[in-house]
């Protein structure tokens, strides 16, 4: 099988769990790799990153420029159109590497999965879909565009949903992740919600926060 090609960071010491993040549009693995220091984690922490780089596709919102991408956008918008086949097919790619994880003796509960505007999109279709129990989801600056069509699995209706957006974001407007938070009650789900200061990005607040979920949901 042919996995995504990602950057991946070993923990210090034997990895008990593991974190899968994906990056947003036009940009690579690289990109929240370089937040890890940022975090602060315990030099004990056993948690392995994995940061996917998305395939690159003409984005047609872009003038067809082609551009790492999990997929094509056609209309922005808080409406936005894109190519939802594309999206599961990156979905898709995203339970395998999940399911590389468990192979190498991770537990599903151990896996979080996480995602940046369009790696958000993805991360939530790819982590509400997986027929095991994960340990997470953490959407940031992103929408749910797969809410009317997902088949939410079984075992992960009680999925802990970490959600962050910025109340500035002039790209993925704070409506469109408020929605998502409607669509994710709407299916039996149950999230956190956190505004932050801030446009389309991260900030150090919030990256505080994001390594105060991991140790709390890792339990290190």
């Amino acid at each position: 099988m042919t996995y995504l090609s990602a950057v991946i960071v070993e923990p210090e010491v034997k990895a008990t769990a593991s974190v899968i993040w994906l990056h947003g549009l036009g940009s690579n693995g690289h990109d929240f790799e370089s937040i890890l220091p940022e975090l602060h984690l315990s030099a004990d922490a056993p948690i392995r990153f994995i940061f996917p780089h998305s395939p690159s596709m003409p984005v047609t919102v872009n003038g067809g420029m082609v551009m790492p991408a999990w997929y094509d956008i056609l209309e922005m918008g808080a409406g936005r159109k894109l190519n939802i086949e594309q999206l599961k097919t990156s979905a898709e790619q995203v339970t395998q590497l999940i399911d590389r994880e468990i192979a190498n003796g991770i537990a599903s509960e151990r896996v979080i999965v996480a995602g940046f505007s369009q790696g958000g999109a993805v991360a939530y279709h790819a982590a509400l879909s997986y027929p095991q129990q994960l340990g997470g989801l953490l959407a940031l600056s992103t929408y749910f565009p797969t809410a009317d069509i997902i088949a939410i699995a079984e075992a992960n209706k009680n999925l802990p949903i970490n959600v962050m957006h910025g109340s500035f974001d002039p790209v993925v407007v704070p409506t469109m992740g408020k929605s998502a938070m409607k669509s994710l009650q709407q299916l039996g789900l149950v999230a956190s919600w956190r505004e932050y200061p801030m446009e389309h990005q991260v900030c150090l607040e919030q990256i505080k926060d994001i390594a105060k979920w991991f140790t709390q949901q890792f339990k290190v």
